[in-house]
């Protein structure tokens, strides 16, 4: 062989060793990527060739699939009460792609996952249509139902936890959206979706979750909670030494109470008429650092919480100075947090200082109805001692069954809880946030845990208090747990 034609050959076998490689690279190192690429039209027609897999409550699916006319999509997603679910299913759009549990766990409600390749293979020789797998949640329809109707037209978020465990019972979120509007890629689903995208009120915004909010007085049980684990106070009905007015530290500025009777009284009686300078003076002898402590004990400070949906982080400052520590200790500053948070901080103290990390999916189903993962209860942190939290569930349920909680009681059930007004914006100048947290306790614990913020509804400034407003909607998701 020539010299020319010898380089040619060698050229052209680099060339073919080339190919071999950038190929191999594809299947089996690209491969995954591809596959989950937005853009990649094959895998979004499979995607809704088959019945997709439905999402559980109480035995029953929240979705469905409707066959469509469509060459390319042969079906659609279809939802049961979609707005009152979207804050837990999330949507799966032929055209906008999917969120949330529809997103998270779409091997499994496809049937493409590797967890479901037995299934795939027995459908081959079986000559069966391949099906998709269940996700089956923890929530409950009842309370689910309760939160939603109790939030109505108001802009607010609902959560629910059942503190053993750490199981989500309810997450509602209004306003909200029907994800069957868009589900399909028509124009008329284009329509729905930019309606959606542009509405000031964000309807898609899964408040319950992704929003933060000042938390106001409800933050006070934390740092009740604080005062005993560090040793700030040791009896709950012994005077606290709180001068009125009460000087933040270092300024000149005192703090103002909106209750008159809060010069020297005890904790218990503190959070009963919901005492700012009590609890300011009280963040300051537990001090920054151990108020950081407590805070990111309840989960504070995260931003790795996954349910499996992805909550926003709540915030409590790191680097504040002494003042804005004792705002910080009443809910003001920079403190900032989401409904799910302050449900977990509530399921904690009503589980007797243990927190269980949340979760929303009990289990995932193959299509034959066969359990191939199940999610365990799993200890989180342990925010406070036992008896600790014994002592805050008194002050909660005095709390109800004499200061601003009284109408969230239920018959034969105590009830711990505490209102919070949360004042935002410039000079506080915007409509306050309407808070309630609350637990009901039964001979058997607590079955429940809620969070209730009211963000915005047609109330009369003067008239938006967390008692009046989100205690009512607390009691009826209590009621509807209880009464399961």
């Amino acid at each position: 062989m020539n010299k020319p034609l010898r380089r040619i050959a060698i050229f052209c076998g680099l060339l073919v060793l080339a190919l071999l490689v950038r190929t191999n690279w594809l299947q089996y190192v690209e491969a995954e990527e591809l596959n989950e690429n937005d853009r990649n039209r094959r895998i979004l027609i499979d995607r809704y060739a088959g019945e997709r897999g439905n999402i559980i409550v109480d035995g029953k699916p929240i979705t469905g699939s409707v066959e469509t006319d469509d060459t390319d999509f042969a079906f659609k997603r279809t939802y049961l009460d979609g707005p009152m679910w979207a804050p837990v299913t999330g949507y799966a759009s032929q055209a906008f792609g999917a969120n949330q549990i529809e997103k998270l766990e779409d091997g499994i409600l496809t049937g493409n996952s590797d967890q479901l390749f037995f299934d795939r293979t027995m459908a081959m020789f079986t000559g069966d249509k391949k099906k998709g797998g269940n996700v089956v949640t923890t929530l409950n329809g009842a309370a689910q139902k309760a939160a939603f109707k109790g939030l109505g037209k108001n802009k607010g978020a609902v959560a629910a936890i059942e503190p053993k465990t750490g199981k989500i019972l309810a997450l509602a979120s209004t306003p909200s959206y029907d994800p069957t509007s868009f589900a399909g890629y028509s124009a008329t689903d284009e329509k729905a979706w930019k309606s959606l995208g542009a509405d000031k009120n964000k309807p898609m915004l899964n408040r319950a979750l992704r929003e933060v909010y000042p938390p106001g007085s409800t933050f006070k049980v934390l740092t009740a909670a604080a005062a005993l684990e560090h040793g700030a106070v040791d009896d709950i009905e012994a005077p606290t030494d709180t001068p009125e007015p009460y000087m933040l530290p270092n300024t000149r500025t005192p703090m103002k109470n909106l209750v008159s009777g809060c010069e020297n009284v005890s904790l218990q009686k503190a959070l009963e008429i919901s005492c700012n300078s009590v609890f300011a003076q009280l963040g300051d002898k537990v001090g920054r650092d151990k108020m950081v402590e407590t805070a990111e004990k309840f989960g504070f400070n995260n931003t790795e919480l996954d349910i499996p949906v992805r909550a926003a982080g709540s915030v409590y400052d790191k680097e504040m100075d002494r003042s804005s520590n004792s705002l910080s200790s009443i809910g003001q500053f920079n403190t900032a947090t989401t409904p799910l948070q302050m449900a977990m901080v509530t399921a904690a103290i009503a589980n007797d200082g243990k927190l269980m990390k949340p979760y929303m999916i009990d289990q995932l189903e193959a299509p034959n109805l066969d359990v191939i993962k199940k999610t365990d209860p799993q200890e989180m942190s342990r925010p406070l001692s036992q008896k600790n939290a014994q002592l805050v569930q008194r002050m909660m349920e005095n709390v109800v069954e004499n200061g601003s909680g009284k109408g969230s009681r239920i018959d034969g059930v105590k009830v711990g809880g505490k209102t919070g007004t949360a004042q935002h914006g410039e000079n506080n100048s915007k409509r306050p946030y309407a808070w309630f947290i609350s637990y009901a306790k039964t001979d058997n614990g607590s079955p429940v845990a809620v969070a209730v913020i009211v963000e915005d509804s047609d109330a009369e400034r003067e008239n938006i208090t967390g008692g009046g407003l989100a205690g009512p909607i607390a009691k009826k998701v209590m009621e509807a747990v209880l009464e399961k």
